[in-house]
């Protein structure tokens, strides 16, 4: 095990494959990514050496997107102006087999070599395109948890998918066989991230709990305005952590369908489903503290990914 450990969860940079994007492209998408997200950038580090460049590839081109709507659309007139263009770099990068951006150099050179299509990312750009659309003092809303599942195709789906052609899917099973684990864990670890980034959210004019379900427990849009934790907030969080549970029921069992990339897919699975128990552990509270495992305790999760894998 000590050596699947040195070998598989190697800090040390790695060597991008050969192709459009430079050794530096990649390295511009692994900054990106470790600056942005804790425990991705931490279950990353358990994928094979020849695949963490394309996973880091991968997460840093939506990151830019992500950024875009949400963080800072500098240089562009509008959030609007400024995913639109990231969409059009996108379709022109496929046309003309370059782009002079490095983030999307690097993705470019992975979908390539990876055989992800192209149209993997037409539902991403539409629901960033929808979070753009907002007016300065609209709530983006989901009245159904129907409504929100749509909302995870653009958003969510496409990395799992994504991630499938990025890691392989092993005979006897295939690639459609595969997909629907794909999709749960990619609305699982979405949807723990929701739960933990409430009141975050909630600042940007975000609210991704369904309308329905804060109306069944009595919970109103001025309770989560106010961070008011009662107890219709907490049956109402616990209802949807069940229902993600489901979710990350449904990938686990997936898992053994890939080709390369198992423990890290396991390990990130037990990462982001901890979000829940931190929530959980704080009494619900998501209004004054974010959900987060320390670093020892996520290495802990990571040895039991490995376990469970080898039983």
């Amino acid at each position: 095990m000590d050596v699947e450990l040195k070998r598989a969860g190697s800090f040390l940079p790695v060597q991008p494959p050969a192709g459009i994007a430079s050794a530096e492209d990649y390295a511009v998408c692994r900054r990106v990514m470790r600056a942005a997200s804790k425990n991705y950038s931490f279950a990353s580090n358990f994928f094979p050496s020849v695949k963490r460049p394309h996973v880091e590839a991968l997460y840093a081109f939506l990151r830019v997107g992500d950024d875009r709507v949400d963080v800072s659309y500098e240089g562009f007139p509008s959030p609007v102006a400024a995913i639109e263009a990231w969409e059009q770099a996108y379709w022109q990068a496929f046309e003309l087999s370059d782009s002079p951006h490095p983030v999307m150099r690097a993705y470019l050179d992975t979908a390539i070599s990876c055989g992800i299509p192209r149209e993997t990312m037409t539902t991403y750009f539409r629901a960033m395109k929808e979070d753009a659309s907002l007016g300065p003092r609209e709530v983006r809303r989901y009245p159904t948890f129907a409504d929100l599942l749509k909302y995870m195709e653009g958003s969510a789906i496409p990395v799992g998918r994504a991630m499938l052609h990025i890691l392989g899917v092993r005979a006897p099973y295939t690639l459609e066989q595969a997909r629907p684990g794909a999709d749960s864990l990619s609305i699982a670890m979405q949807l723990s991230n929701f739960w933990r980034d409430i009141s975050a959210d909630w600042r940007i004019r975000r609210s991704y709990i369904p309308q329905e379900d804060m109306d069944y427990f009595g919970y109103t849009e001025a309770d989560l305005a106010a961070g008011r934790l009662t107890p219709g907030f907490v049956n109402l969080l616990e209802f949807e952590f069940q229902r993600t549970e489901g979710y990350y029921l449904q990938a686990r069992e997936s898992v053994k369908m890939l080709s390369s990339g198992r423990w890290a897919v396991l390990s990130g699975l037990e990462v982001y489903r901890a979000i829940l128990s931190e929530i959980r552990r704080s009494g619900y509270d998501v209004f004054s503290r974010r959900a987060g495992a320390s670093t020892l305790s996520k290495l802990g999760l990571a040895v039991r990914a490995y376990r469970r894998l080898k039983r």
